[in-house]
């Protein structure tokens, strides 16, 4: 029996594999420093070794995973300077995609971020890591979809995908019992349309937890 089988749909099985295997990284599912090998990925997924090298080489490519002098393939362990990094890069394009959105920020809208922290809060209660990280970044994603910014939506998700494990350490060491309190911030920003404690609510949603990993 498989572990996980890969999706149905179209598509190449290395592109398949490679989408199944960059959720699971981005969603925090594999802790930092993780070894990964092209046999035990093959044997899990079901799948001969080309597509496991062709998915690996793009994933190392995009930073999701780390390959080693020696070969060795890894989640990457994340330096307190990197995390800082990529922190920065958060508060720098993720209020910016908030404020883009703020126009389109519909009531159907605020209702389905509504109803995305009831979700968070339920992964929380459950102390469920991977479930709380997929859907806090769904929660970003369903407002930054609304500022209809293709491309700086794909640099955050590459950031997102690079901080996935590291995310996984952050919300062990945060202990989290509710809700964050900056997503009622945001959403009460979507609200009252106003854009400067939009803009505040989301830089120190995306930006408080990885300094004090960093720190």
């Amino acid at each position: 029996m498989l572990l996980n089988p890969l999706p149905e749909g179209a598509g190449a099985a290395h592109d398949r594999l490679y989408r199944s295997l960059r959720v699971r990284i981005m969603h925090g599912e594999l802790e930092p420093g993780a070894a990964l090998t092209l046999r035990g990925i093959g044997r899990d997924y079901g799948v001969s070794m080309t597509p496991v090298r062709e998915a690996m080489r793009r994933l190392v490519a995009e930073g999701a995973l780390s390959l080693s002098a020696s070969g060795r393939v890894t989640t990457p362990a994340l330096s307190t300077e990197r995390i800082e990094e990529l922190a920065s890069l958060r508060a720098l394009l993720e209020p910016e995609l908030a404020a883009r959105a703020l126009p389109r920020a519909h009531p159907a809208l605020v209702d389905r971020l509504d109803a995305i922290n009831s979700s968070i809060a339920e992964r929380v209660v459950k102390h469920d890591a991977p479930g709380y990280i997929r859907t806090n970044l769904e929660f970003h994603r369903t407002l930054y979809l609304r500022a209809q910014a293709p491309a700086m939506l794909a640099m955050v998700e590459t950031v997102w995908l690079q901080l996935g494990p590291t995310m996984r350490s952050l919300y062990g060491r945060l202990n989290r019992t509710e809700l964050p309190k900056n997503h009622r911030l945001i959403v009460a920003a979507l609200h009252a349309g106003d854009e400067p404690g939009l803009r505040l609510a989301v830089r120190a949603d995306v930006t408080q937890g990885l300094r004090l990993l960093a720190g």
